[in-house]
């Protein structure tokens, strides 16, 4: 499959490619040997993590203080 890029550095997918990947609006977009790589970003994943803190009643300064205890001692206990 070709895609091309517009004058105004546009590139559109092919149908046959977005329904592979399934709904999405966003992409991460990275540079790997030459090539561009596009991953799916799925916004949900944020929403599914925000409500698994909350059903573990985990506040945002619990998850703040878990990020600075793993990154002052590595991750390890």
């Amino acid at each position: 499959m070709l895609a091309k890029v517009t004058s105004k550095n546009r590139l559109t997918l092919p149908k046959s490619v977005t329904n592979a990947v399934g709904p999405t609006e966003y992409f991460e977009v990275e540079v790997r040997k030459g090539q561009i790589i596009l991953t799916p970003v799925r916004k949900l994943r944020a929403a599914a993590v925000r409500t698994k803190l909350a059903a573990l009643e985990l506040s945002e300064q619990d998850v703040w203080a878990a990020v600075a205890w793993a990154r002052k001692s590595g991750g390890k206990k």
